[in-house]
C-alpha cells in the first residue's frame, strides 16, 4: 500500500473510532446502565447490564436484588480498565474494514 492511502485510512480511523474519554464519562455518570458497552458497540452486554441492573434494583426492598446490584457493580469496576481494550478493537475493525 502507498502511503497517501495508509494515510488516508488513519484519518479515517480517528473519524470513526469511538472515543475513550467520552466512554469513561458514560460510565462514571450512567455507572450501572450499560451505555458505555453500546457506546462502543457491545450492544447485548450493555443490554444484558441494564437488565440486570434494573431487576436488581427492583429486588432489592425484599433484599434479593442486592447480590445482582453487586455483581453489576463489579463488572462496572473491571470495564474501568477494559475500555482502553475495547477502543483499540475497535479501531482495529474500522482499519479492518477499509482495506
Amino acid at each position: 500500500m502507498d502511503v497517501q492511502r495508509e494515510l488516508l485510512i488513519e484519518q479515517r480511523v480517528a473519524n470513526e473510532a469511538k472515543s475513550p474519554l467520552i466512554a469513561y464519562l458514560l460510565l462514571i455518570f450512567l455507572w450501572g446502565f450499560g451505555v458505555h458497552r453500546m457506546y462502543l458497540g457491545r450492544w447485548i452486554s450493555g443490554l444484558f447490564m441494564l437488565s440486570v441492573w434494573a431487576v436488581g434494583w427492583l429486588l432489592t426492598p425484599i433484599l434479593i436484588g442486592w447480590p445482582a446490584v453487586g455483581f453489576v457493580v463489579l463488572w462496572c469496576i473491571i470495564d474501568l480498565f477494559l475500555i482502553p481494550g475495547m477502543v483499540r478493537a475497535d479501531r482495529e475493525d474500522i482499519r479492518r474494514r477499509l482495506r
